[in-house]
């Protein structure tokens, strides 16, 4: 039975957003990033690794394993195909929203303001990423948008860090923030990895 989207959310209060380059770093880096404590690890398909490091970190024990950066029906298959658990866009399309939501994957797609949410919830969906987080009016939006939607729930991205992060948990809307600060850009660094893991996953929720 696979998780829905709001028990995804629910795991670990940030969600590392990674980019991956080279296939062979990616079990090393989801072993590092579950050894901190963090589980679920969103893989974005900007680069041409993201398909195949899904499929490799799937073999990691604990890691519960999605695909960012998803923008139509082709990569939403082709994500779906290497074993993707969840599904994480930049925005909302009828088009991938309805794929997404007729494929039955836990499905967290980009809104960044009212008609991005409700054009989800004429889809049944009320579990959202709020997309680029930081430039879209920071907290004070967020808060102003949960107001008339008060059953849905956010993992606001973009621009956030460990210093932020917490003024964001604290909001009752929010269930998890997504982050790339965990993995840094650069050489591997596992044992650098793990440590920004466990900070992360230390960060308490509302």
């Amino acid at each position: 039975m696979s998780q829905s989207i709001d028990q995804i959310m629910r795991l670990a209060p940030v969600i590392p957003v990674i980019v991956i380059d080279r296939v062979e770093d990616a079990v090393p880096l989801a072993e590092a990033l579950v050894a901190g404590g963090l589980t679920v690890l969103e893989v974005t398909l900007r680069t041409p690794a993201g398909l195949e490091a899904i499929t490799a970190m799937k073999a990691v024990k604990g890691a519960v394993v999605g695909a960012g950066t998803v923008l139509d029906p082709a990569m939403l298959a082709g994500a779906i195909h290497s074993g993707a658990e969840f599904i994480v866009s930049p925005g909302l399309t009828d088009n991938l929203g309805k794929a997404a939501v007729a494929s039955g994957i836990p499905f967290l797609p980009g809104t960044a303001n009212a008609g991005d949410i409700m054009r989800g919830m004429d889809l049944g969906l009320d579990r959202f990423k709020f997309f680029p987080a930081a430039t879209s009016g920071g907290i004070p939006a967020l808060k102003a948008l949960a107001g008339p939607f008060g059953q849905a729930r956010f993992c606001p991205t973009g621009g956030i860090s460990l210093t932020t992060a917490p003024d964001w948990l604290a909001l009752e809307a929010v269930l998890c923030v997504g982050g790339s600060w965990v993995v840094p850009s650069g050489p591997l660094d596992p044992a650098r990895i793990e440590v920004l893991a466990r900070e992360a996953a230390a960060l308490s929720r509302h």
